[in-house]
This record gives C-alpha cells, sequence and structure tokens, in this order.
C-alpha cells in the first residue's frame, strides 16, 4: 500500500470541528487509520477549522475524545488549518499568476436562477454566461471581500482510479463548474486548502467518503495548476439511516458521543 513514488504511506485524518462525530465518521477513520497502520506508515490528524462562524472550539477536544474512544490514534500533534492562511495565500497568488481564477462578483440568488443542476445531487453547475475573464484577477492584490472561482477546463473528462471504485470518470462542465477556491468572508474554500495541505505535508492516500467523488476531480485540476501531485484515494461508501439518508452532524442520537453515553 506504498504510494506511486514508494515513499512511506502519509495518510490524515481531516475532521472539521462543526459538531460531533457520527457513526459514518468513525467508519471512515477507522478505515483511513487501519490503512495507515497496515502500511507501517504516518497518519496525521488535521483539523479543519477555517469557517469562524461554524467551528467551534469545545468541538476539537470533543473530536479528539471521540477519536480516542475507537481507539484512533495518529502521529505527532494535531494540525490546524485557521493557522495555515499563509500557505493558501501563497497558492492564491500562483493561481492569479498563473490565469486560472477569477473574481465572481454574482449573488447567490443569481447564481441559482440560471444553474443547471448538478448530476447525483451535487451542487449546481455555475453558469458558464456568469464566468469572468481569468485576466481581472490580474488587478487584485488580495482575494478579500469577493469571491474567487477556479476555471475549468470546459468537456475536459477528469479521470482517477479510486482504491476501492477503480475508474472514476468526471466531466469539466457537465459533473461540475468553475467553483470556489476563497469566498467573500476572507475564507479559503475546502478545496484550495485540501490540496495545499495535502500537497505540503506530503499525503499519499486519502481516505474519505464516496460523497466527496467530485471534489477530488476538481483537487486534481487545482494540484495540476498549483504544480503538485494528487495523490491516490480510497473512497469509503456512506452510512446510510433507515430511510437512504447518509448520516450527517444534525442526526445527533447517530453521533459517537450520545452512543458512549446510552450504553
Amino acid at each position: 500500500m506504498q504510494s506511486s513514488n514508494n515513499a512511506i504511506y502519509i495518510g490524515r485524518l481531516a475532521p472539521s470541528p462543526t459538531g460531533d462525530l457520527h457513526l459514518g465518521h468513525a467508519s471512515t477513520f477507522l478505515t483511513a487509520w487501519q490503512r495507515a497502520r497496515q502500511a507501517r506508515g504516518r497518519l496525521i490528524l488535521r483539523i479543519e477549522d477555517l469557517d469562524p462562524l461554524r467551528c467551534k472550539p469545545e468541538f476539537i477536544q470533543r473530536i479528539i475524545e471521540d477519536l480516542h474512544s475507537i481507539g484512533i490514534d495518529w502521529d505527532g500533534e494535531p494540525i490546524y488549518q485557521s493557522h495555515r492562511r499563509a500557505h493558501y495565500l501563497a497558492a492564491w497568488r500562483n493561481l492569479r499568476d498563473a490565469g486560472t481564477i477569477y473574481p465572481c462578483h454574482h449573488s447567490r440568488r443569481e447564481i441559482a436562477a440560471s444553474a443547471p443542476s448538478a448530476p447525483h445531487g451535487d451542487e449546481p453547475i455555475f453558469p458558464i454566461e456568469l464566468r469572468a475573464d481569468t485576466a481581472l484577477a490580474r488587478d487584485y492584490e488580495s482575494p478579500t471581500g469577493i469571491n474567487w472561482r477556479f476555471q475549468v477546463p470546459d468537456g475536459e473528462v477528469v479521470t482517477f482510479h479510486d482504491g476501492r471504485l477503480g475508474e472514476v470518470n468526471k466531466c469539466a462542465g457537465k459533473d461540475f463548474g468553475d467553483f470556489l477556491i476563497w469566498n467573500r468572508d476572507d475564507i479559503p474554500a475546502y478545496e484550495l486548502a485540501v490540496v495545499v495541505d495535502d500537497a505540503e505535508m506530503g499525503v499519499t492516500e486519502i481516505v474519505r467518503g464516496e460523497d466527496l467523488l467530485t471534489s477530488t476531480a476538481r483537487q486534481i485540476l487545482l494540484h495540476r495548476a498549483l504544480g503538485t501531485q494528487m495523490p491516490v484515494t480510497w473512497h469509503c461508501p456512506l452510512l446510510r439511516d433507515e430511510h437512504g439518508r447518509r448520516l450527517a452532524k444534525r442526526d445527533a442520537a447517530r453521533s459517537l458521543r450520545h452512543l458512549r453515553k446510552s450504553t
């Protein structure tokens, strides 16, 4: 289970402190832990706490307690995305200079009014007619105060091999459109932050839920634009409730903390 360049295996756990961990998280994180330990590699704990409105300090300690309660350990001290802003700003400048991103002034309502629906319940596809010229990015010294989107190569099929699912194909412009890399609240978007972190931390395999298959295609494009290497992936099946809905943090009764207290 080594990476393609024969380097040591490096995996990561990447919880967001917006609520308590549930059984779905436990299943995925246990898989990530098992794969790292079986490979005799390293496992990083990265707290994805970029959004100050949704991420709460009290959940960080609860996440750590919940992970320990199911036998998961990691190597080194936790890493916090909120401490890594300078790295994301450097990546934003690289994308600006490469001509792959543009400032987007359109509101959510404007976008939703003309956005085609994405397949499989993903977010709506950004309308190409609302796309701005990437040359406009040169006028900005900072991403602050405006949304920034990555311009996808329309019609290109992004293909990758997933360790569990095999070959996966996602078509830019059809399965996903121009996506956020920085928002108007001056917060780096998930896609940009994880790409920068995975590259700089030497992650060789990403283990996460299969609801993030489209995100993988986006991140491949970002890695390519930044000149870094996309890790291999293992997308886990999602746990669902009795109605077929995937578990979410709103399902408090299925949180690890609640289940521990009820047994």
